[in-house]
Parts: C-alpha cells; structure tokens; sequence
C-alpha cells in the first residue's frame, strides 16, 4: 500500500471534517449561448451550488466569465478565482465540466496538474466525473483534449 503525501492528508483531513471552501466557476462564451439554456451561467451557477450545498460544502465565492473564450486564460473572474486560491481563501473549485474551466489543454491541465495541487486545492468538473480527491483521473488529460481538440483551430468558444 502507497504512503499518502503531506497533501493528500490535509485534503482527506478537510473532507472528513467538512472544510471546505468552495469556488463555484462559470464560464460562457458567446458561442455556446447557441447551445441554449441548458448552458446558461445562470444554470450551471445553479447546479453547483445545489451541489455544494448537499454535500455540505460552504460556497464562498461564484466566479463568473460570461462572453469569454475558453481559450483566453486571462479572463477576469477566472484571474481573481486563482488570485485566491494563492491567498489560501479557497480549497475546492468546483465547475460544470472541463471546458469550462478551459479550452486550452495545456494550461488547463497545469492548473489541475499543477497549480491546484500545489495550492491545496481540490478541482470538480462535476458532468465528467473529475475528482482530483478520487484516484480515477488518470484519464482527465485525455478528456480534456478530446474536449478541447475542436477548438484548437483558433475558433472563439
């Protein structure tokens, strides 16, 4: 049996006494306003919230980037979100799927790689079934490219 890391024992302490802080991220580009109200930023705050609240998880913050790109990494809310997570104020991101939080594999993937991690942090993209708490996401590289692969041909999503 492996050893758990330093991390993953704050983590798995956090659960197991109810502390987390939450972000709830929402981003919509104006391309997937086609997709209709199922993808609304109103929807998937709704959802998320929802979400947290029945596993008993306090939502501090909702981040929204509505008309951004996924591909624009620089978007406001998604800046400030990360801002705090440095501050130590947020140790859940919780969002709809992959692409929400991102249509550019790369730096997507450092965040879930990477930053959160590094930080503390345990990312959600709920309608894929990623956990980063869970041991099952050793495919969430290859969701995210497949998800993402479209756009990389520069169209605005």
């Amino acid at each position: 049996m492996a050893m758990m890391n330093e991390m993953e024992y704050r983590t798995i302490g956090k659960a197991l006494a109810g502390g987390y802080r939450a972000a709830v991220y929402c981003r919509l580009s104006k391309d997937d306003d086609l997709q209709g109200e199922s993808a609304s930023i109103a929807n998937q705050r709704d959802m998320l919230e929802k979400y947290c609240e029945k596993q008993g998880w306090e939502v501090v913050a909702v981040y929204q980037d509505d008309g951004f790109t996924g591909l624009n990494m620089e978007r406001p809310d998604l800046q400030r979100m990360l801002r705090a997570i440095e501050r130590r104020q947020i140790n859940l991101v919780i969002t709809k799927d992959l692409s929400r939080l991102g249509r550019n594999y790369l730096q997507t993937g450092h965040l879930i790689e990477d930053f959160f991690p590094r930080n503390g942090v345990r990312y959600i993209a709920m309608n894929d079934g990623i956990d980063t708490l869970r041991d099952n996401n050793d495919i969430a590289p290859f969701k995210n490219i497949l998800k993402n692969t479209r756009y990389l041909g520069g169209v605005n999503c």
